[in-house]
């Protein structure tokens, strides 16, 4: 059996779990998420806490009792402590501002770039070379992140561009004469 699908998640105070028709909803403070269940994955809600069992011995049972114990894992800690990615602006003139669902960024080029963001999306800046994208769902705000990040992503001469906060570029060498 799946090493990660083994272990059980421990349901925290205030995140509500409900297991019906082949889905799971998980609701709490920071919003609420559904997903559909794999039918080869059997989970089980035992006073607090979720278990997940393959629902045969195939290699694809187990595989996914691991994948989906991670991903609800994701949606209970979404709930309750949400998730976050942090960008920054690397540039010159580089500016970010943040209005109320939208995020306008000035990078460089002849006209401002403007990003809708989804629902359960919130985005804030706290500094005009700061990004911060929060939510529930972790998959969505990864996302967003790397669409924001797609609009200038760094240039490997002088780094210029959106990059991740814990982002490493390793800049090239300039040609020699």
């Amino acid at each position: 059996m799946s090493r990660v699908g083994k272990m059980p998640i421990a349901v925290p105070k205030g995140v509500d779990v409900a297991l019906a028709d082949g889905a799971i909803t998980v609701k709490g403070a920071g919003g609420s998420l559904t997903r559909a269940l794999n039918p080869l994955v059997n989970v089980k809600n035992d006073a607090g806490t979720l278990r997940f069992e393959p629902a045969n011995e195939t290699a694809e049972a187990d595989s996914m009792s691991g994948t989906m114990r991670a991903l609800v894992s994701n949606m209970v800690n979404g709930v309750g402590k949400g998730f976050e990615k942090k960008l920054t602006l690397v540039g010159v003139g580089f500016r970010a501002q943040a209005q109320g669902q939208k995020l306008n960024l000035q990078i460089g080029f002849s006209h401002p770039v403007v990003k809708d963001m989804p629902a359960g999306i919130k985005v804030a800046t706290p500094t005009q070379t700061e990004i911060l994208i929060s939510g529930a769902d972790r998959q969505l705000v990864g996302q967003v992140a790397a669409e924001v990040r797609a609009f200038r992503p760094p240039e490997p001469y002088k780094g210029k561009g959106i990059r991740y906060a814990d982002e490493r570029v390793v800049l090239k060498e300039t040609k020699k004469k």
